[in-house]
C-alpha cells in the first residue's frame, strides 16, 4: 500500500550497531525486531538479517542489511528507525564505512564479559570519523562473568566515550531493550536534509535477487525519490530509471516515495551488481551536469589473490557458470582465466582479504558442488623495471627476469592486537618473526593493546590461525593498509625433477626463503609417491638452488636369481640396473598427484 507522504524528518533516527565479532549485534537486532513488531513471534528466526546459510553458521554478518521499524516513545510519538546492519569484518570495511555514512549515530555493543576488542576499535574510530553520536550497550550482563563497571571503565579508558549514560541489555534475554530504544530516540540526531531540493541519494549496498534484478539499498540525503524518475550513477555512469521504490520492515513493503532522511530500496531492471558502486551518488538524470557527489566513494580493490583450479578437469565450465553466479552479488570479486601446466585450466581471482576468500570458496563447494584446488595466496606487488615502467604483479609465475627488475614495492598493513598479558610474549615474538615493526604497547587492564606495521604477504598466509593457537584463542585482530613499500623480495621456484612446478612458484622475502624452500622440500618428499628413479626435489631462486630433498628409487632386486657363484656376475646386473634407472631418469616423468598438491597448498604452514 503506497504512503502519500514522506515522513517528518525530525522523527526519523537512522543509526548502525558496531561491535567484535560475537558480542551479540545480530541478537540485538533480532530482539529491535522483534519489540517493534517487524515480525511476529511465529515468523521470528534467530539472526533474521542473516539470510546466507553461511552467515548463520558462521554466527558472522557479511552483507550490510537493514530494517525500518517503528516505535511509540514514552513522549507519545511514533519513530521510524531504520537500523543498519553492518559486517564487523575487517574484509568488509568499505562496506561498513558505507554504512556510517548513512547514518547519524551508532549503537556501540560491548560484550560485558570480553570487554572492548580489537575490531570494536576499528569499527568506533569509523564512526567517530564519521561524526556518530555513540550510545554504548553494555550486552550479555546476565552471563556469571559480567562485569559492567570493568567495561565502562575499559571503554573510557581506552576509547575516550562517556559511559554515564551506557545502557546495560541482555539481547539474549530480552533485558533493556526499552532503554536501548529510548536511547536511540533520545540522544541520537535527527537527519539533515531538503526535500524542495533536487534529489541526492547514496547508494549504501546492493544485491542481486532472481525476481527482481539488482536492488539498491539508499539514504536519501536531500529532495525525494520517486517511482518512475529517471537517475543518474554520477561513478557508474549509467541511466537508470526507477520501477519500484520500498522500504523493509523486514518483509518488502512498497511505498510511493522516499524522502530526506529516509533510508529504502530502489529496483530499476539492472541485471548485474558490478554495473552499481557501492558508495556512488544516484542524482535526477536532468540535474547530473551540476551534481557534485558525495565524499568518501572510492573504487573497491581487491588485496589478495589466487588461483582457483576444479580437481576434476570436466567440471571447467560449471565453475565458470558458477563465478558467474556469485558475481552477480558480488561485485568486489573478480576472476580472469589462467592456465598452469600442474593444474590445467582454472581462474586467478581477487578478494578483499582472507575471509573473503574462504567465503567464497566455501560458497563454490556448498552451493555449486565443486571440488577445488587453492593455490597459494598472493599480495599486489608493484614491480619497478629498469627501463622506467612499472608494473602489477598478481601471480608469481608472470614475474618478469630479474635483470629487468630496478625494485619490487610489497603492500604493508598497520595491525591492532588485542590479548591477555600471559599471552604477549609469544605475540610480539610472532609479530618479529613476520618482519613486523612494533608502533605502539599500551595497557587496557589485565590486556595489552600492540601495535604493528607488518607486510601484508606475511600475514596472509597464516598469521591469523597461528595468532589463534599462540593466544589459545584469546587474541583479537584488526588491520587495514598503509601502502606499498620496498622490499628484498625474491621468486622461488620448487622444481621436481628439476622441472620449475608453476603452481607452487611464490614471492617470498629473501631472508626467509631458504626457511620457506625447505620447508616446502620437506613436505613434497612426503606427499610424491616413489618411482623407479630417484627425484630430486629443489628450491631456487633463478639459477641457484637453496634447498633440496631427494626421494630415494624403488629397486627391484636383481641379484635374487643368483646363488653363490661367482661376484662378478652379480656385479654386471647391478651395473646394469644402474644404468637403466640412468636412462630412465632422463625419460621418466614424474607423476604428482593432485592430492600432493591440495596437500602442499594447504594455508596452514605448519612450522
Amino acid at each position: 500500500m503506497p504512503a502519500a507522504m514522506t515522513t517528518d524528518i525530525n522523527l526519523i533516527r537512522n543509526f548502525s550497531i558496531i561491535a567484535h565479532i560475537d558480542h551479540g549485534k545480530s541478537t540485538l537486532a533480532d530482539r529491535l525486531i522483534q519489540r517493534c513488531g517487524g515480525l511476529s513471534d511465529r515468523e521470528m528466526v534467530e539472526q533474521v538479517l542473516d539470510n546466507m546459510e553461511i552467515e548463520r553458521e558462521r554466527g558472522i554478518t557479511i552483507k550490510a542489511q537493514t530494517v525500518r521499524l517503528e516505535y511509540k516513545a514514552k513522549d507519545g510519538k511514533t519513530y521510524v528507525l531504520n537500523l543498519m546492519d553492518t559486517p564487523g569484518h575487517v574484509d568488509f570495511a568499505y562496506e561498513v564505512s558505507r554504512s556510517l555514512a548513512a547514518c547519524e549515530g551508532s549503537l556501540l555493543v560491548v560484550d560485558a564479559s570480553q570487554g572492548v576488542e580489537a575490531q570494536t576499535l576499528a569499527n568506533v574510530y569509523q564512526a567517530i570519523e564519521h561524526d556518530h553520536v555513540i550510545v554504548p550497550v553494555i550486552n550479555k550482563i546476565d552471563l556469571p562473568a559480567a562485569d559492567p563497571d570493568r567495561v565502562k571503565l575499559q571503554i573510557e579508558d581506552v576509547i575516550g566515550l562517556d559511559t554515564s549514560q551506557a545502557v546495560l541489555a541482555s539481547a539474549k534475554s530480552g533485558i533493556g531493550i526499552d532503554d536501548v530504544l529510548e536511547a536511540l530516540v533520545t540522544q541520537l540526531p535527527a537527519p539533515k536534509g531538503d526535500a524542495s531540493k533536487p534529489l541526492k541519494a547514496m547508494l549504501v549496498d546492493s544485491w542481486y535477487d532472481p525476481y527482481l534484478g539488482v536492488i539498491l539499498l539508499v539514504r536519501v540525503v536531500e529532495g525525494v525519490l520517486k517511482k518512475g524518475m529517471s537517475l543518474r550513477m554520477l561513478a557508474a555512469g549509467n541511466d537508470q530509471t526507477v520501477e519500484r521504490v520500498g522500504v523493509f520492515r523486514p518483509k518488502i513493503d512498497y511505498i510511493g516515495e522516499l524522502g530526506p532522511g529516509e533510508v529504502g530500496f530502489i529496483t530499476a531492471q539492472i541485471k548485474e551488481v558490478a554495473q552499481t558502486r557501492v558508495g556512488d551518488t544516484l542524482v535526477e538524470t536532468k540535474h547530473a551536469k551540476d551534481a557534485v557527489p558525495l565524499p568518501g566513494f572510492k573504487e573497491v580493490q581487491s588485496v589478495v589473490f589466487c588461483g582457483l583450479f576444479p580437481v576434476d578437469a570436466a567440471d571447467f565450465e560449471k565453475l565458470r557458470e558458477s563465478m558467474a553466479k556469485l558475481r552477480l552479488n558480488d561485485a568486489s570479486f573478480t576472476y580472469e582465466m589462467e592456465t598452469s601446466a600442474a593444474l590445467g585450466f582454472g581462474f586467478r581471482c581477487g578478494f578483499l582479504g582472507l575471509l573473503h576468500l574462504e567465503i567464497i570458496q566455501e560458497r563454490l563447494s556448498r552451493e555449486y558442488d565443486l571440488d577445488l584446488i587453492t593455490t597459494a595466496p598472493s599480495v599486489v606487488y608493484h614491480i619497478h623495471l629498469t627501463d622506467g615502467t612499472s608494473m602489477e604483479l598478481h601471480n608469481p609465475a608472470d614475474m618478469p627476469e630479474v635483470v629487468r627488475i630496478d625494485h619490487i614495492e610489497e603492500p604493508w598493513i598497520e595491525a591492532t592486537i588485542f590479548v591477555p598479558d600471559e599471552y604477549l610474549g609469544a605475540v610480539l615474538k610472532l609479530c618479529q618473526d613476520r618482519r613486523g615493526i612494533q608502533k605502539n604497547l599500551s595497557y587496557a587492564g589485565t590486556r595489552a593493546m600492540v601495535v604493528y606495521e607488518l607486510p601484508l604477504n606475511e600475514v596472509v598466509f597464516d598469521f591469523y590461525d597461528r595468532l589463534k593457537s599462540i593466544s589459545r584463542g584469546y587474541a583479537s585482530f584488526d588491520y587495514h593498509q598503509i601502502g606499498h613499500r620496498e622490499g628484498d623480495l625474491v621468486k622461488m621456484n620448487l622444481l621436481v625433477n628439476e622441472e620449475p612446478v608453476d603452481a607452487l612458484s611464490m614471492i617470498v622475502h629473501r631472508g626467509q626463503a631458504e626457511a620457506r624452500g625447505r620447508h616446502m622440500c620437506e613436505r613434497m618428499k612426503d606427499l610424491i609417491p616413489r618411482h623407479l628413479f630417484k627425484i630430486p626435489i629443489q628450491a631456487a631462486i633463478g639459477g641457484k638452488v637453496i634447498a633440496r630433498e631427494t626421494i630415494s628409487a624403488m629397486r627391484k632386486d636383481v641379484t635374487a636369481k643368483c646363488y653363490g657363484g661367482d661376484i662378478t656376475r652379480k656385479r654386471k646386473l647391478l651395473e646394469k640396473q644402474k644404468e637403466g634407472k640412468k636412462r630412465m631418469r632422463t625419460f621418466g616423468k614424474v607423476e604428482i598427484p593432485q592430492e600432493a598438491f591440495i596437500a602442499a597448498l594447504k594455508m596452514g604452514d605448519e612450522k
